[in-house]
């Protein structure tokens, strides 16, 4: 019967048997296939007595880690051996061998192997990873197990894949880690020089030129310099230019390769030719055009004439090392160029006036240059005159015809779109100040007429509405159309453009002139009020720290004064006062100083604020015009839903259940008004009474009538 062999076990065919490992063999016990051999573990997985297993991995000492996993305690730890190995060169005969070197690392946290062999140029040879990342079987007649750490050292010999590795040296780390395991470091060893390699550098060393040339080293400056331009801006004054007109000049000097080119700003309409370049890029001599060389004269070597025609009428010639007859010709380079320094441009006069941001820092680096002040070259331009316009002459608007002396095409004038869009009503927000006038005259009929007059912050308008009263024999209601309105006093035929009512100049306490008709601002309303708190920056009678601050410098004289009015207004010590004795005060200390709108704004900011109770059918109302707008009339599906959920069938409901039931019907109310509706239908037992709840928003069986609000007045 043939044994079946397992991954690992070998199996030699050079014999005219099969050889097993003992450690590796499966053998049968009463027709049941059983594991024999060394290696055959006891009850449990046991190790029998006297059993020595081997390690697979390798073992380290406790204080070697912290006691977690080799993978976890040594990760990223590799030990570097250096090593070489010698390889045949049976078909070659300058060499019978050769010595290559390489790296050999031993990764801790799973026993792998690699070798990599660094590259030699022009080695001819193909080098890089010999050995990829692996366990390494250890070679026969053990090749079931592998490289542990305990097989490395320095100055010994390792078969990996029949291919044999003497290990020299090691670097610190791993003269350390294996010190601390307690391996005893052999000496290294010499490192060999292969031979051949050896033989080509002898070769190579031995080999000179024939010719001594000189190398000139210029891409150290292109690398480092490549792309980096100064730029100057010059002026060249034209001797031959009829009027002497200065012509503008960009000059750039190219540090890669010391260059340089020059082109010409061509103004506009200057008759003249729009060249590419006045001056091509080139290196630019400093003593041209007068020392100029004949072609020849200047060349990259010197030779000498050592023998002359001594010798059958020849010459022998060789290179002059230290040029001794060479010419030099002197460029400009980057230090001769600074700002009011004049350049000879191939007999041209050219002076630089300016830089650009790069060139300063650049000069300011490298040479230390602080003053980059500018040369004037031409005189400063004139002051444009001043554009004066016509008067009105009183057709159209004065805009209108503003824009008529603007341009030959005429255009209306524009309007302020982004304060329209920004001013424009957008929901509950009307963005239009409302404030009660009154008209300022000694006429008794119309001292009792009372006027609403509104200012709307998207174009700044002013509109009058008169209100109607019964049986005065006044017919009221629109007193003065939308529009702008000029402030009195004015010139109506000038040049300049008319000042116009702004919102600053509309507040409490505040007269107008509309038309010839003069206006006292005797209230607001509250949205008038907020807004103006709220833009308390646009609206100084309105902004509280302002008016204090004014207030305290008045008053801090007669502080004690003050507080003795304050304990004898309030007997009781309630720490509250009336605000007509409040005003009052104010206007006796600050002798008519501050104005209506800003005494309010101070009794607004104190104001005490009490918590009326809210009404139920003004709640109702609000509710029902709400439900009304939204065409909201499905009452009876949403009754039906609160008696299903009612499962006692009581009639009350808890009031969240009840909050979630409108929720889901999407009532169109507002979050706190329902839950001050909720609030108002609850019983003693804080559950709502649905069905009286349901009965009160059905506006078309039950509906209130419209209601007003009343003003409360302030404390």
């Amino acid at each position: 019967m043939e044994l079946p062999l397992l991954p690992g076990v070998s199996r030699d065919r050079n014999i005219g048997k099969e050889k097993f490992h003992k450690s590796q063999l499966w053998g049968y016990c009463n027709n049941v296939a059983m594991l024999v051999g060394e290696d055959k573990p006891g009850i449990g997985g046991e190790p029998l007595p006297g059993q020595k297993l081997k390690p697979k991995y390798s073992v380290f000492p406790e204080e070697m880690g912290n006691g977690g996993p080799a993978w976890v305690t040594f990760d990223k730890q590799v030990l570097s051996f250096d090593a070489y190995f010698e390889e045949e060169v049976p078909d070659k005969n300058q060499e019978l061998y050769r010595v290559r070197h390489c790296k050999i690392y031993f990764y801790l946290e799973d026993d792998t192997i690699q070798v990599i062999e660094p590259q030699v140029k022009n080695s001819g040879i193909t080098q890089g990873t010999i050995v990829r990342r692996h366990r390494i079987p250890l070679p026969p007649p053990h090749e079931d197990q592998f490289y542990t750490i305990d097989h490395f050292n320095i100055n010994i010999e390792i078969i990996l894949y029949a291919r044999r590795y003497k290990i020299i040296d090691c670097d610190q780390f791993t003269k350390y880690f294996l010190r601390k395991m307690g391996v005893r470091l052999n000496s290294p060893a010499d490192r060999p020089d292969d031979p051949y390699t050896k033989e080509r550098q002898k070769v190579l060393d031995s080999m000179k030129p024939l010719r001594p040339y000189e190398r000139l080293d210029t891409l150290q400056q292109f690398f480092e310099h490549d792309g980096q331009v100064l730029r100057f801006f010059c002026v060249w004054n034209d001797p031959e230019c009829v009027f002497h007109e200065p012509r503008e000049l960009v000059l750039r000097y190219y540090l890669s390769d010391d260059t340089v080119d020059i082109k010409e700003i061509i103004p506009v309409n200057s008759g003249r030719d729009a060249i590419p370049l006045f001056l091509r890029r080139d290196k630019l001599p400093k003593n041209a055009p007068t020392g100029l060389y004949q072609p020849g004269t200047i060349t990259s070597r010197t030779v000498l004439n050592v023998l002359g025609k001594l010798v059958g009428n020849k010459g022998h010639y060789i290179l002059d090392n230290r040029k001794t007859g060479a010419v030099h010709q002197e460029f400009y380079r980057d230090s001769d160029l600074k700002i009011g320094a004049v350049i000879n441009v191939w007999g041209r006069k050219i002076t630089l006036c300016d830089c650009d941001e790069f060139t300063k820092e650049y000069y300011r680096t490298k040479y230390g240059i602080e003053d980059f002040t500018p040369v004037q070259y031409k005189a400063p331009p004139p002051p444009k005159p001043e554009k004066t316009f016509p008067p009105y002459n009183g057709f159209g608007s004065e805009e209108d015809s503003l824009c008529s002396c603007m341009g030959l095409l005429l255009k209306p004038p524009r309007k302020d779109f982004k304060k329209f869009m920004e001013k424009d009503r957008s929901g509950m927000e009307s963005n239009i100040l409302s404030f009660v006038a009154k008209l300022i005259t000694d006429n008794p009929v119309d001292k009792d007429r009372k006027f609403i007059i509104s200012y709307f912050l998207s174009d700044d308008t002013i509109s009058v509405f008169e209100h109607t009263e019964r049986n005065t024999g006044i017919l009221g209601g629109k007193f003065l159309g939308r529009g702008r309105i000029k402030k009195p006093g004015q010139e109506l035929f000038k040049s300049e453009p008319s000042e116009y009512f702004k919102a600053q100049n509309l507040f409490v306490g505040a007269r107008l002139c509309f038309h010839g008709h003069n206006f006292l601002l005797v209230d607001a309303d509250e949205y008038t009020f907020n807004y103006m708190e709220k833009h308390a920056n646009e609206f100084p009678v309105a902004d509280t720290g302002a008016i204090l601050k004014k207030l305290r410098e008045r008053a801090e004289p007669r502080s004690r004064e003050i507080r003795q009015v304050f304990a004898a207004t309030d007997p009781e010590h309630t720490k509250v006062i009336d605000y007509d004795r409040f005003r009052n005060l104010i206007v006796s200390m600050t002798e008519g100083a501050f104005s209506e709108h800003e005494i309010m704004t101070i009794g607004r900011s104190y104001r005490v604020r009490d918590e009326y109770e809210i009404d139920l059918h003004f709640l109702l109302a609000v509710a029902q015009e709400q439900l009304k707008k939204n065409n909201f009339d499905d009452f009876e599906r949403l009754s039906a839903v609160f008696v299903y959920k009612d499962r006692e069938k009581c009639g009350v409901l808890p009031r969240e259940m009840c909050r979630t039931v409108c929720k889901s019907f999407k009532l169109p109310l507002a979050d706190d008004n329902l839950q001050a509706l909720l609030t108002a239908f609850e019983d003693g037992n804080k559950q709502v009474e649905y069905k009286k709840f349901v009965d009160g928003l059905n506006w078309r069986d039950n509906q209130i009538p419209a209601f007003q609000m009343i003003k409360v007045p302030l404390k």
